[in-house]
């Protein structure tokens, strides 16, 4: 298994210089992610229940899921993002919704608010104690319901009224439950359709239970979406794994990028027979605390970045690592990478 590290500086640059001019779509589960701040401090017992009653003295609201990647888009300076979703016509709608205008470079056209569904919600309680943020438990409002029909029709309308304007996609279906998310059985299969005729053009798939149903585009599983998908056992060895991309990289018929963790990126190529290359693209080494939230879709933004900047996908997963070695710094936040920080920790590294 061959081991490198491709990204040298004029590809780096190559690749941050062409970004401000790239139109990246972005299609799936578009969440809130509410930060609740919480002063142990100022922790009281309720009168009623005798237990802790925290006491919250700061909300922070940020796109989440879907707009995790878009965060990493806007802030690596592409020059417009274009995320195709539906959400609820709800009050945690209109934060999202709130939070999603503030930002940059964001075409909203291809966002439906319907009240056919509820705005899927992450709500984090961040105790912080002596200046140390500690994450409690998270609350979720999630849609358990078959999406309605129609819905999906409408959201693979969008996409391929978008597709022609974009230099890249990236697909994240981030809810467990089939086809309750805006990622359905339908929106593949126009995918599949989509990059057959135009195979030049990248998508880049993320699916936490359903990474081996997508055809015709890459695919960014983790270590354990990979194995489970071609349903291997979940062990640590390079063997496994390197079965597992390439089983998911044959299905597909596209590159599999394998996050693994502190390990890197593992790349199996679609190569027909039973022969698949792997090749590993390790991280940039990162010191003090981390915090990993998010991470993926940063290492997802900048994989497609760099692929629709015409590089090659060895230089688009090391370029992808190196984003993620800068968000998994912000702790107690879902991180995001600039240019400017991306060359920082470029010269640091080399």
């Amino acid at each position: 298994m061959a081991d490198l590290r491709p990204l040298d500086g004029d590809t780096l640059e190559a690749i941050l210089e062409r970004i401000p001019r790239l139109t990246i779509g972005v299609v799936g589960d578009l969440f809130l992610d509410r930060y609740l701040d919480l002063d142990a401090a100022l922790t009281e017992p309720s009168l009623e229940t005798g237990l802790d009653a925290y006491q919250v003295v700061g909300v922070r609201s940020y796109p989440g899921a879907a707009g995790t990647v878009l965060n990493n888009l806007v802030a690596l300076g592409v020059g417009r993002v274009c995320p195709i979703s539906l959400i609820g016509s709800d009050g945690e709608g209109y934060e999202l919704r709130r939070a999603l205008k503030r930002m940059p470079a964001v075409d909203l056209r291809g966002l439906i608010v319907t009240s056919k569904r509820r705005t899927p919600t992450y709500t984090k309680p961040m105790l912080h104690s002596a200046g140390v943020p500690r994450e409690l438990n998270r609350l979720d409002i999630k849609n358990r319901r078959r999406m309605p029909e129609g819905l999906d029709g409408w959201v693979a309308h969008l996409l391929g009224e978008f597709w022609p304007q974009f230099d890249g996609l990236v697909v994240l279906d981030q809810v467990s439950e089939s086809d309750c998310g805006v990622v359905t059985g339908l929106i593949r299969l126009l995918l599949t359709d989509l990059t057959a005729k135009e195979p030049g053009k990248f998508v880049l798939a993320d699916s936490r239970d359903r990474i081996g149903l997508f055809r015709g585009v890459s695919l960014k599983p983790n270590r354990q979406e990979a194995l489970r998908a071609v349903g291997l056992p979940l062990d640590d060895s390079e063997e496994s794994l390197q079965q597992g991309a390439g089983q998911l990289a044959r299905q597909a018929g596209c590159w599999v990028f394998c996050t693994d963790g502190a390990r890197g990126i593992y790349l199996a190529s679609p190569q027909v027979g039973d022969y698949t290359k792997l090749t590993r693209i390790p991280t940039y080494p990162v010191s003090g605390p981390i915090d990993i939230v998010g991470a993926g879709d940063s290492t997802s933004a900048g994989i497609v970045c760099a692929m629709a900047s015409g590089a090659t996908v060895e230089a688009a997963a090391a370029f992808g690592n190196l984003v993620a070695s800068i968000t998994i710094q912000q702790i107690g936040t879902t991180g995001t990478a600039t240019p400017d920080q991306v060359r920082q920790r470029w010269r640091e590294t080399n």
